[in-house]
């Protein structure tokens, strides 16, 4: 009889910024398949999605990978449900209309790595600051490289653990790298980054650092901010081959600007200003090879006839994927072609 470790991974009911926790499951036997991993249950009253009087919240399998760090290890990803099977009120997934798959994404996820003895980003020395941006971005070497270790490390898990994991590169900002990320289904996409930022997260404990995903560590300083950018398409906008339509899908986010901020990530505001190749929290735009745009048109799409995709530069990089692609989704619905 062989048995085996199950990592169920759900996301809290905190707000407006959830948190990931796990649990693990040791089972007899397992195949290794989705269907076959258990219906689970924890205690919601410890991360506020219950009450103590009631507070079973149920865990359902909606993705499995190997755990590249465990011997018979699974990584299980999984909605919260109530226990009625109905989804909690904290289960963004469950919101997103993409049954089909039809829309793809790619997430660029940036984050800083910290040292948990300063509380500071790798290469911040104490009461000061590291020479201006600049010579960090896809740098190598030692005087404006850090973290490459953890960085590494978190690839090969994520390439072992059997995500469609894209690249990884240094970021602006000493200390600020980014991974990307693209899957077939919104759904898919988002169950992909929040693995990823698990195994990740997990790393960190054995190098004594944590990561910071505020899109503002560094507050009102001319140091960038992380975000997640959301690279999106559908069928439409792989094959249309008209800057009419895509101009038409771009309008159909300029009135629905404030429901778009409400779940790309808290503390967004002090990144979006307009500086540092973001377009400001106030304002609407697009343009093609624009990175100071809301919406950013590739210009590689143009080259290839207006088929491709589009960039959505405002997801800070707290943001739930869920919430962003079940945005996303929605307004290009709406669009009128």
């Amino acid at each position: 009889m062989s048995k085996s470790k199950l990592e169920y991974i759900w996301l809290d009911g905190y707000e407006p910024t959830q948190n990931m926790r796990s649990k693990t499951k040791i089972e007899d036997d397992f195949s290794g398949k989705l269907e076959d991993c258990p219906i689970w249950s924890f205690d919601g009253s410890s991360t506020r999605q219950a009450e103590g009087g009631s507070s079973d919240c149920v865990l359902k399998p909606v993705a499995i990978y190997p755990d590249p760090h465990r011997i018979n290890g699974y990584l299980v990803m999984t909605e919260v449900m109530n226990p009625d099977g109905t989804p909690h009120v904290s289960n963004a997934r469950a919101t997103i209309e993409d049954e089909d798959n039809d829309f793809w994404f790619g997430f660029e996820q940036e984050y800083f790595i910290m040292d948990t003895k300063t509380e500071l980003p790798l290469g911040f020395p104490r009461g000061g600051y590291p020479k201006p941006q600049g010579m960090y971005y896809c740098s190598v070497g030692g005087l404006n490289t850090h973290g490459r270790d953890l960085v590494e490390e978190h690839a090969d898990a994520c390439i072992a653990a059997g995500l469609n994991f894209e690249g990884i590169n240094q970021e602006v900002a000493c200390g600020q790298w980014e991974f990307q990320l693209f899957a077939k289904g919104a759904k898919k996409a988002g169950d992909e980054i929040w693995v990823a930022r698990y195994l990740l997260d997990r790393l960190t404990e054995k190098h004594g650092y944590y990561i910071e995903y505020h899109p503002k560590p560094l507050g009102d300083t001319d140091w960038n901010g992380s975000g997640m950018h959301a690279n999106f398409s559908n069928t439409t906008l792989r094959t249309c081959g008209s800057r009419e339509v895509y101009e038409k899908i771009c309008e159909a986010f300029r009135p629905v600007v404030k429901e778009h901020i409400a779940v790309y990530g808290e503390f967004n505001e002090q990144r979006l200003t307009g500086k540092h190749e973001t377009a400001s929290i106030n304002d609407f735009s697009y343009g093609i090879s624009d990175r100071g745009a809301s919406i950013r048109i590739p210009i590689i799409t143009v080259q290839k006839g207006w088929k491709g995709w589009l960039e959505d530069r405002r997801p800070a990089s707290n943001g739930d994927p869920y919430k962003i692609a079940g945005r996303i989704v929605k307004t290009v619905k709406s669009a009128k072609i």
